[in-house]
């Protein structure tokens, strides 16, 4: 591994390397693994530390045994609300969307291993990569709609190309965790495990991979991505201004009031 993240002091992140397969964990256990600023911070460093390595042919990333991120951390997201400008603001949502661009990015294979809940930006995060491996009793769910906000971080685009236009709505609109088994039948993840087993699965697939040739491996995974992505930007650049006015409704306060009080919300378009 280079000296750059070899002698880097992680807070958030365990990362390891193999062979040619470097793992990377998520690390904030007492916070349910959620995306705080320092944590993308470092998943967006690591990512791209590791874009062009050429002694790099596959990358998995893990949360905990048991949960994989309870998404963005509601708690940063407050408080960075509260002491900024408008402008400021507009600027550090790009943190989301930066993340999830740099996983992309990466030219080696990446692959997510599932546990438990995958939740907002963590979804967010496991669609930008190649391949997501769900552990049995895992979910993906989108709460951000119900929660009075558009959903973000240039995800949209992602999550249509996977599963279709008419299963992104619904899983975007509605909310509702999409169980692995869901995920698999419509093209969100590549595999259901029996639970606890999504990470040594993804090793298995790790080695198959790495022991293929790199380049025509690379030069796939460019060629299909530049098919996929290719009005990505055009379909989703609006998104973070988006938020920027969803936040600022009527309809998202009582959201998020509803949700911390536990009762069901009274949306009227404000």
């Amino acid at each position: 591994m280079s000296e750059a993240i070899h002698d880097r002091k992680w807070e958030h992140l365990r990362v390891s390397m193999s062979g040619a397969i470097v793992e990377v964990a998520l690390s904030r256990p007492d916070a349910r693994n959620a995306l705080n600023g320092v944590l993308m911070g470092e998943l967006t460093e690591i990512a791209r530390l590791l874009r062009r390595r050429t002694d790099v042919h596959v990358v998995i990333l893990a949360g905990g045994e048991h949960n994989f991120s309870a998404g963005a951390d509601l708690g940063f997201l407050q408080e960075r609300g509260t002491r900024q400008t408008v402008l400021e603001t507009r600027e550090s949502i790009m943190l989301g969307p930066d993340l999830c661009r740099a996983w992309e990015e990466i030219e080696a294979v990446t692959i997510v291993a599932v546990e438990g809940y995958c939740i907002g930006g963590a979804c967010a995060l496991a669609v930008a990569c190649d391949f997501r491996i769900m552990g049995e009793g895992s979910y993906m769910r989108l709460p951000e709609v119900p929660l009075g906000i558009n959903m973000s971080w240039n995800s949209i685009p992602r999550i249509t190309n996977l599963v279709g236009p008419s299963r992104a709505k619904r899983f975007v609109m509605i909310g509702e965790p999409a169980s692995a088994e869901t995920c698999l039948a419509w093209g969100m993840a590549d595999e259901v495990t029996p639970k606890g087993s999504a990470l040594e699965v993804s090793r298995g697939w790790a080695a198959k991979l790495a022991a293929l040739p790199p380049l025509p491996v690379r030069m796939t995974k460019e060629a299909v991505n530049a098919q996929a992505n290719a009005n990505h930007y055009a379909t989703s650049f609006m998104d973070r201004d988006q938020y920027l006015l969803t936040v600022r409704t009527q309809d998202f306060h009582e959201g998020r009031n509803a949700f911390l009080e536990k009762r069901p919300p009274t949306f009227k378009g404000d």
